[in-house]
Parts: C-alpha cells; structure tokens; sequence
C-alpha cells in the first residue's frame, strides 16, 4: 500500500522543497531511482520488495508527484528536478550511484548524464521519451497538455486516470493496485498540476540536442535498456534507434509488456536489472 510505502521515508528540504525521500538498505553501492509521469516512486515497491535487492536505494517523488510538495501555480521543469535530485545526492553523501529511470525520470537522467557532476556506475533506462521525435504522447496527454488542460485536469477521476495508465499498458496491475497509483497522484490535490507537469513535452524538444547527445557523449558510463515492445508510447519502435545512438547498449527487450515493464513483469525485470543477491 502507498500509506505503507510512505511511512518508510521522510520529507527532506532539497533546492528549497519538501520533498519525499525514501532510503533502503545500510551499506554497499548506492542505487538511485526514477520514476514516471504521473505516478511516483511507489512505481518501483513491485522491484524492491520481488528480491530485496543488495546495497542502497536512494528513492523520491518528484515535485509535483506523489508525497512531495505541489505548487499548484509552479512551471515544472525537469533541469529543477535533477537539481532536486543532485541535492539529495549531496545530502546522502552519495558521490557515486547507478541510476535507474523509467518515463519522465528518463529524461531527468539525461540531463544527470549531460551534467556529469557525480560518478554514474551504470545508466538504466526503462521505456520512455528518449528521442523527442519518437514520443508519441496518448490523446489524453496531448489533452491535458494544451488549452483545455486545466479542465480536463479537474475533470479528472480514478476512472479515467487508470483506464489512461491500462491504454499504455500490455499487461495492467489489479484494479486494487492502480487505486494506490491514483491515491498518489491526487494526494494534496494532485490532478490540478498534471497540466503543469505535462510541460515535459515541450522541454524534451528544447533540450533535445543536450539530452539526446548525453546518451551517446558518456561513452564511459555503461548503459542498458529495459524495454517493453508494447508500448504505443516509447515501444518498439524505439529499439531501433537506441542500437544506432547508443553503440554498444545492453538492451533487454522483456516481450509482452507495455510501458510499464515494472509493473507489468516484475520477476523478468529484475532479472533484467540483476537485482538477485548476486549483483
């Protein structure tokens, strides 16, 4: 349960926010998290508690997602959440991580990469908008991102929220299970700031050149996507392009899923992520 996921982490003041951190384990190699629009660091329970996975996990909710702080008049951008992101780094003490991102936190890893500012042992990406070019945003994204956003942001309700999410996905979690991702969501008034939030769009296309070349500019940090095919998003069709941006990726395609492959296939996932005692 979300309430439960919470209650195992704290706020913390980062770049002038009250954020949500979460950190699991008490030695070993630091792993860092990032989840995906619109969900929150709940996203990546399935994964931590499949296998406990060895050293640490530094996890949070972004701004404007989950238990952290939500300005309803804010302009979200995601150069402000890596700077949240780097805070918490300072605060953990944490001068090396392997990060894993997923969606929205893709692209905030994309400017960590661009930064270069901590050692990065390892980039993971699950699906999401690397290339700005191959993001195909679903109607109602496009929906919420435009005039109408604000209205259809207020019109919003768990039924329509989770039937957004099944869109995108090949094989959904319980009804039960999507309700805790809407309670995260709505927390503190969420759905009013998706509008905002939905801003990501347009930034990926601003910062395409940046973002796009850390991918293939880092050729010193290893890099692996975990992609699920059946994603109308940030699919297969993607798969090509990253084999011919980024030489020598590992890239494990986990066949069956959509956009959420860890929530769609978790024991596949964490084989993937090599999650197991063994590293």
């Amino acid at each position: 349960m979300v309430e439960d996921w919470w209650a195992g982490g704290s706020h913390e003041e980062l770049a002038g926010r009250r954020i949500f951190v979460r950190v699991e384990g008490e030695e070993g190699p630091w792993t860092t998290w990032l989840h995906g629009f619109p969900t929150s660091s709940y996203d990546w329970e399935p994964l931590l508690t499949h296998e406990r996975p060895p050293g640490r996990h530094l996890l949070l909710d972004f701004l404007g997602f989950g238990a952290s702080d939500k300005p309803k008049t804010h302009s979200y951008s995601m150069v402000e959440q890596a700077d949240i992101v780097e805070a918490a780094w300072a605060a953990h003490g944490i001068t090396e991580t392997r990060l894993i991102s997923h969606d929205y936190g893709v692209s905030v890893a994309q400017e960590l990469l661009a930064r270069s500012n901590i050692a990065i042992t390892e980039a993971v990406f699950l699906n999401g908008g690397l290339f700005p070019d191959l993001h195909h945003p679903t109607r109602m994204q496009k929906l919420v991102a435009g005039p109408l956003g604000p209205l259809m942001a207020r019109l919003a309700n768990e039924k329509t929220y989770s039937r957004g999410l099944q869109e995108v996905m090949n094989k959904p979690p319980s009804a039960e299970e999507l309700h805790q991702h809407w309670l995260a969501t709505s927390r503190d008034g969420g759905k009013l700031v998706l509008p905002n939030l939905l801003g990501y769009i347009k930034e990926r296309r601003a910062n395409e050149e940046r973002w796009v070349g850390a991918l293939k500019g880092t050729p010193e940090v290893p890099k692996r996507f975990v992609w699920g095919p059946e994603d109308p998003v940030s699919g297969a069709h993607v798969l090509p392009e990253i084999r011919s941006r980024v030489p020598g990726a590992d890239v494990h395609v986990i066949e069956g899923v959509g956009h959420w492959p860890q929530l769609e296939d978790v024991a596949a996932v964490a084989a993937a992520l090599r999650l197991g005692p063994s590293g």
